[in-house]
């Protein structure tokens, strides 16, 4: 016969109960939209009406234009409880208390004391300028890791969030163009069988054509009376010169001497026109960043004209544009 014990039965000691964690801790950058929109007036009072209007072209005519601005905002940390970054609706609010609802409809030359020429530090409501002036305002209220502010879909400005270098920020400016033309990819010391091989429907005798888009992309600190990285008429005279009156309208292969010996693939086509530019941007002030070319909706071609800065393209900039 067995004996039977009579000791109490005791739960085992475990320690507090541990619930699922939501991702705390985890870093993520996330990105707000929102848009405004605004007039402004390119127009220094030191200046001559001639200088003006040699200086800012239309952008100088009274009354002023007007833009439909995106702006995207973007915001980096760790996730709390509840799996977020932040609160979007404290990220909605705060957009539009410290930005959009004192810009929208808002002559800008007139909406933020930063535009005041009167005043010695005032500078021109620039696409720049209004970027580095919305930083200001957004970054005590949120953890900013990059701006993106669009004033059409051809020119645009970055602003990422400084390091620990203390140099002056230094905004990112872009601008898009378009050029159409034909090129064949193949390269003459091979069979055509041989170049059918590597480059398939690419290689075949006569060619193919594309619309393609081209994207440049400057960096430089923001001019503190004109709140401009460069001249931005003197760029886009430059891209329109040195890339796009020569490559438009054309058979690459025969009518580009450079293409005549390099395969004009979508990357040797960005790196010879990172190598066009890169010397005649320098003498404006800024520096070529990048050069964007896009062949067709599923192919395009990135080039990073500043070697020694490619460790600083940071996963906001790819937010931004996502964002």
């Amino acid at each position: 016969m067995t004996a039977t014990s009579t000791a109490p039965v005791t739960a085992p000691v475990t320690g507090p109960a541990v619930g699922p964690s939501h991702g705390r801790g985890r870093p993520c950058v996330i990105t707000r939209r929102a848009s405004f929109s605004a007039s402004h007036l390119y127009w220094l009072p030191e200046l001559t009406a001639e200088q003006n209007q040699a200086r800012f072209g239309p952008c100088s005519l009274a009354p002023g234009h007007g833009h439909n601005y995106t702006l995207i905002v973007a915001m980096g940390g760790a996730l709390d409880g509840d799996g977020m970054v932040l609160n979007l609706s404290e990220v909605k609010h705060a957009i539009r208390a410290e930005v959009t609802d004192q810009l929208d409809f808002r002559f800008l030359n007139e909406a933020w004391p930063e535009f005041d020429l009167g005043r010695p530090e005032g500078r021109l409501p620039t696409t720049e300028a209004l970027c580095q002036a919305i930083w200001t305002r957004l970054a005590p209220q949120l953890p900013l890791v990059g701006l993106r502010l669009h004033e059409t879909d051809t020119l645009w400005v970055d602003l990422l969030a400084p390091g620990p270098d203390p140099t002056p920020m230094e905004a990112f400016l872009s601008i898009r163009t378009h050029f159409a033309a034909a090129h064949r990819l193949a390269r003459p010391e091979l069979s055509q069988g041989e170049n059918e091989a590597i480059y398939g429907k690419c290689a075949r005798p006569h060619g193919h054509g594309h619309n393609y888009l081209l994207d440049i992309t400057v960096r430089g600190p923001i001019d503190a009376r004109t709140g401009m990285v460069c001249d931005l008429a003197a760029l886009q005279r430059l891209v329109d010169e040195l890339v796009v009156e020569p490559f438009d309208h054309t058979f690459l292969n025969k009518d580009v001497e450079h293409f005549a010996s390099t395969v004009p693939t979508a990357e040797n086509i960005a790196l010879h026109i990172a190598d066009l530019l890169t010397a005649p941007i320098a003498v404006s002030g800024a520096r070529l960043h990048k050069v964007r070319l896009q062949e067709s909706p599923n192919n395009a071609a990135e080039v990073f004209a500043e070697t020694p800065q490619l460790e600083m393209v940071p996963a906001a900039l790819e937010a931004l544009v996502a964002g």
